[in-house]
C-alpha cells in the first residue's frame, strides 16, 4: 500500500506520491546493533511466543559508541528521537520497490534457468516483525513517540541506531513442476529506496511445501477461458445450444475444491462454470443472467489443457430477460427515478482526523492501516487517549481473514459451489481502485495498494483503501422532565473500508470507530446472483425462481475475523483473559418470590477447548476480553466485549465435503494464544487441500491455556440467503457485522428490525436510482475530484 500525503483531500482527492516523515530531533544514546540483529533469519515454523525475549535485554544487546558532542541531546519533551527516522515503521505495507528487490531476489535464486522460467507469483506481503520490535518502533523511532509502550528499566532504556530490516514473505508458484514454495527475503531499505527495485535483497529462508495448491490467479482466469472456449468439442455443445459466437460466451474458472482423490492437489485444477451474453447495445450486458447448464468441464490449470469434457445434459438456454441488466437509464432499457436531489456532506474546516504515512489519529483513537494480498485492509496497533491514564491498547491487530460461500443446492454444478474466497483468491488481490466507484461522501482520505501479479510485475490498485468519517445519528441525551432543560450530541464514526469482487459477488469490508469506544466490524454484500438454469415448467426446492427459465439457488456466507486483542496491554504483554457472559433466570423461590428476578453469569473460557463457543439470543450470550492486573474505579477488571449481531452456523451435513477444508465453521467463536504461525482458520492453502479440519480446528486440539495469555479471537459470522426476486438483477446490499465495545458502555444501544419485500416487485425496485454526480469523475490539474453538484468547491 503506498504511503500518501499527510494533507487529507477533500472528497475523491487523491495524493500518488508523497511521503510523510516524522520530524527530526537529536536523538539519545545510540548503539550500535551487533550481527545478530542485521542477519538474524528466524526459521518461521518457530513460535516466536515460547521464545519471546523480553524487550529491555533486546535492547540492552548493544555496543556502545561514542556520541558527538552535537548529537547527546533529547526533544523538548525529554523523548530521545532518531536523528534520522526510518522511512518505513515495521507495519507499513510493503512498497513497489521492496516488491520488486523481493521478487527480483526470489528469481536469482533459482537453481536453474529453466527453474527460474517457471516461477509464478502469488504473494509478496510483509513478514510483521514481532509485538516487541513494532512497540520499540512506536516508543522512539516513530511519532507520536510513545516511550510508555516499553518496560521501565533500571537505568532508562537504550535506544539502538535502527530497527532489524524489513522482509517479505513470497509464495511462488513453479508452473513447471508443479511446486510451491514460501521464500523469506531480507530487504534493505537503502537498497528499495534508491535501486529502484534492482535485485539487492537477500534469501534468509525457503521452503517447498508438499501436498498444496496455491491460490487462483486472474492471469489464469483470463487463461483458463481462452483454453476452454478454443476447445472444439465445447464449441460444438455450445452450437447444440444455438451459439456460435464465442465473444459472448464468459467462463468462471472456479477452485476445484476437494470432494475426492481426484480432486488431490497433485495436479492444479479448476471446474469452470459457464455463461452466455445475449447480444445487445448494453455496455455491462449481465451475462450472469444466462447459465449454460450440462457441460462438465476439467481444466488442468498447470498446462493450460482441457483433460475432461462431457455434454452430460442439453438444458435449453434461459430466455433473454429484459429485467436482466442493471446500468444507468436507457442503456438498460428503461427510465432512471428524476426526483433525487442532490446530498452533499461538507466539511468547511476539514475532517476531524490526522494522518501521518499510514498512523491515523482521529478524536481519542489511533492506530495504522496496513494491507495484504490475501485479507485486504488490516488494522494494527489499535489504541484509545483516555485521559489521565494515558494510550489503552485495545487490539494489536484486526483483519477478516477468510471467508466461505457453500451453496444448498445437491444438484451439479451447484453442491460443488463452496468458494474459499480469500484462500482460494485473495480478497485483497481482488480489492477495487475507488476511481472507479466509492460510496463515501465528504473528505476522504484514500491509500494505495502495491500487489505482485503473477509474472511478478509489480501492479498498483489506487485508491485502494477508504477513510472518511460518517455522521452517525444521536450519540446520547436526555431531558429533564422537572426542569424542560436536555442534552444532546450527535454521534459521528471514523470508518475504514475497502471493496472487493470475487466473480459475480461483491464484498465491502469496513471498520468503524465510535466516539465512545466502540468498534464495529461491517461486511455489505452485493452483486450479482449466481443462478442455476430450469429445463421448461420445472422449479426446485432448493432455490427461488426468479425469471423464465431462471432461478437462485440458496447459499450462506461466512466470513472469519481474527482479533488479535491486547486490552491494556502494552505490545508482547499476555495478560487478557475470556469470560462468556449468559444471562440466567432466577430460580423461583426466597430470592426470586416475584417471579421476575434474571442476571448476568460470568463463565471463565480456561482452555481452547472450552473456549469453542456458539451464539445464543436466548441468554443474550456475548464474550469479554478482561485485563487480569487492571481495574476500574469500581475495582472490577478492565475489558472490552464481543456483542454478536445476526449469525447463523452452516445448514449443511456433517459429512459435507466442504466442512472437511472448513471445519472452523461448526463454531462461532474460537480462542487462541497468539502464536506467530497461526494467522489462516483452514490453514495457508485451501485449495484442494485433502487434509481434514486443517488449521484452527486442528490447533485447539493442544488445549491451550488461556486464563492468562496473549489472546486472539477467531469470530465466524454468517448469513442465509434465500434470494428474492428483489435481489436481481443486482442485489440491494445487506449487512452483517459485530461490535467491540468497552465493557460498561451503555450508550447509544440501537434495536431495530428490517421487513423486506419478499417478491413484492418482479425485480429490484432499486435499479432506477440513477448513478450519483460524485461517482463520475473528472481531472482538475491533475488531481482527480468528485464533482460538486452546486458548484461548491471544498478547501483543500
Amino acid at each position: 500500500m503506498a504511503t500518501t500525503q499527510e494533507k487529507t483531500t477533500p472528497c475523491c482527492v487523491h495524493n500518488d506520491t508523497a511521503k510523510s516523515l516524522p520530524p527530526q530531533a537529536p536523538p539519545a544514546l545510540l548503539r550500535k546493533p551487533s550481527d545478530d540483529w542485521a542477519v538474524a533469519a528466524p526459521d518461521p515454523s518457530e513460535d516466536p511466543s515460547r521464545k519471546r525475549s523480553a524487550v529491555a535485554t533486546m535492547i540492552h544487546s548493544f555496543e556502545t559508541v561514542t556520541d558527538s558532542p552535537t548529537t547527546n541531546a533529547a526533544s523538548a519533551k525529554g523523548i530521545p528521537i532518531m536523528v534520522r527516522a526510518q522511512t518505513s515503521h515495521p507495519l507499513d505495507p510493503l512498497s513497489a520497490a521492496e516488491i520488486s528487490v523481493a521478487v527480483a531476489t526470489v528469481r536469482a535464486a533459482g537453481a536453474t534457468p529453466e527453474v527460474r522460467d517457471g516461477m509464478r507469483f502469488f504473494e509478496v506481503a510483509l513478514v510483521e516483525p514481532d509485538k516487541n520490535v513494532v512497540a520499540l518502533a512506536d516508543a522512539y523511532f516513530f511519532p507520536p513517540f510513545q516511550p510508555s509502550l516499553l518496560p521501565k528499566t533500571k537505568g532508562g532504556p537504550v535506544i539502538p541506531s535502527k530497527l532489524p530490516p524489513r522482509k517479505a514473505r513470497l509464495v511462488v508458484y513453479n508452473k513447471k513442476s508443479n511446486e510451491t514454495s514460501i521464500w523469506i527475503v531480507q530487504l534493505s531499505e537503502v537498497h528499495a529506496a534508491t535501486r529502484g527495485g534492482h535485485h539487492r535483497g537477500k534469501v534468509v529462508w525457503s521452503k517447498v511445501v508438499p501436498d498444496v495448491q496455491p491460490p487462483m490467479d486472474a492471469v489464469e482466469y483470463a487463461e483458463c477461458e481462452a483454453v476452454v472456449k478454443d476447445f472444439p468439442l465445447f464449441r460444438e455443445a455450445m452450437k447444440r445450444r444455438g451459439i456460435e459466437d464465442m465473444d459472448l460466451v464468459m467462463v468462471d474458472a472456479w477452485c476445484a475444491g476437494y470432494h475426492s482423490d481426484a480432486d488431490a492437489p497433485s495436479r492444479r485444477l479448476a471446474k469452470p462454470l459457464i455463461f452466455c451474453r445475449t447480444e445487445s447495445d448494453c455496455p455491462m450486458e449481465n451475462g450472469y443472467a444466462r447459465p449454460v447448464e450440462g457441460i462438465h468441464i476439467l481444466v488442468d490449470m498447470q498446462n493450460m489443457v482441457v483433460i475432461e469434457f462431457e455434454d452430460r445434459k442439453l438444458v435449453p438456454l434461459p430466455p433473454a430477460d429484459p429485467l436482466r441488466n442493471y446500468t444507468p437509464g436507457e442503456t438498460r432499457g428503461g427510465v432512471d427515478r428524476s426526483d433525487v436531489k442532490p446530498l452533499q456532506i461538507i466539511q468547511p474546516e476539514g475532517p476531524s482526523f490526522r494522518v501521518n504515512g499510514h498512523f491515523v489519529q482521529w478524536q481519542k483513537w489511533n492506530f495504522r492501516i496496513g494491507f495484504t494480498p490475501r485479507e485486504g485492509l488490516v488494522i494494527y496497533s489499535v489504541a484509545y487517549i483516555d485521559g489521565s491514564r494515558g494510550r489503552r491498547p485495545v487490539a494489536h491487530r484486526l483483519s477478516f481473514v477468510e471467508m466461505v460461500v457453500p451453496y444448498g443446492d445437491p444438484n451439479e454444478p451447484h453442491y460443488r459451489k463452496n468458494a474459499f474466497d480469500a484462500g482460494e483468491d485473495g480478497l485483497g488481490k481482488n480489492a477495487h481502485s475507488l476511481k472507479k466507484g466509492c460510496d463515501c461522501l465528504g473528505y476522504i482520505k484514500y491509500f494505495d495498494a502495491h500487489l505482485t501479479n503473477f509474472n511478478g510485475g509489480v501492479e498498483t490498485i489506487e485508491n485502494c483503501v477508504c477513510l472518511h468519517e460518517e455522521d452517525h445519528g444521536i450519540l446520547w441525551k436526555h431531558q429533564d422532565w422537572r426542569s424542560g432543560l436536555a442534552e444532546v450530541r450527535r454521534s459521528r464514526r471514523l470508518t475504514v473500508s475497502f471493496i472487493c469482487t470475487v466473480a459475480n459477488y461483491e464484498y465491502g469490508f469496513f471498520w468503524h470507530f465510535y466516539q465512545d469506544g466502540k468498534i464495529e466490524a461491517e461486511v455489505k454484500l452485493t452483486g450479482v446472483l449466481s443462478l442455476g438454469a430450469l429445463q421448461p415448467g420445472e422449479t426446485r426446492k432448493y432455490g427461488t425462481t426468479i425469471a423464465p427459465g431462471l432461478y437462485a439457488p440458496v447459499h450462506q456466507h461466512f466470513f472469519v475475523a481474527r482479533m488479535d486483542m491486547a486490552v491494556d496491554c502494552k505490545p508482547g504483554e499476555g495478560f487478557n483473559q475470556v469470560v462468556e457472559v449468559n444471562v440466567k433466570i432466577e430460580e423461583p423461590g426466597k430470592n426470586n418470590v416475584h417471579n421476575n428476578a434474571f442476571y448476568a453469569e460470568e463463565e471463565l473460557l480456561r482452555s481452547e477447548l472450552q473456549a469453542m463457543r456458539d451464539c445464543n439470543t436466548l441468554s443474550a450470550r456475548h464474550w469479554i476480553v478482561r485485563n487480569t492486573r487492571n481495574v476500574n474505579r469500581t475495582g472490577q477488571l478492565t475489558g472490552y466485549k464481543l456483542v454478536p449481531g445476526s449469525n447463523c452456523l452452516p445448514l449443511a451435513g456433517s459429512e459435507a465435503k466442504f466442512l472437511r477444508r472448513a471445519a472452523f465453521l461448526k463454531h462461532n467463536l474460537w480462542v487462541t494464544p497468539y502464536a506467530r504461525d497461526e494467522m489462516y482458520p483452514g490453514g495457508e492453502f485451501p485449495n484442494q487441500n485433502p487434509r481434514v479440519g486443517e488449521g484452527l480446528a486442528t490447533w485447539v486440539k493442544q488445549n491451550r491455556s488461556l486464563e492468562e495469555a496473549d489472546i486472539v479471537l477467531w469470530y465466524v459470522f454468517g448469513i442465509t440467503h434465500i434470494p428474492r426476486l428483489e435481489d436481481w438483477p443486482v442485489m440491494p446490499v445487506e449487512r452483517i457485522g459485530f461490535m467491540l465495545m468497552n465493557r460498561l458502555s451503555k450508550s447509544n444501544y440501537c434495536m431495530s428490525f428490517v421487513m423486506q419485500p419478499h417478491g413484492f416487485f418482479n425485480c429490484s425496485p432499486a435499479v432506477d436510482v440513477p448513478p450519483s454526480a460524485g461517482d463520475v469523475e473528472v481531472k482538475d490539474n491533475g488531481i482527480s475530484v468528485k464533482p460538486i453538484q452546486n458548484g461548491l468547491i471544498a478547501k483543500l
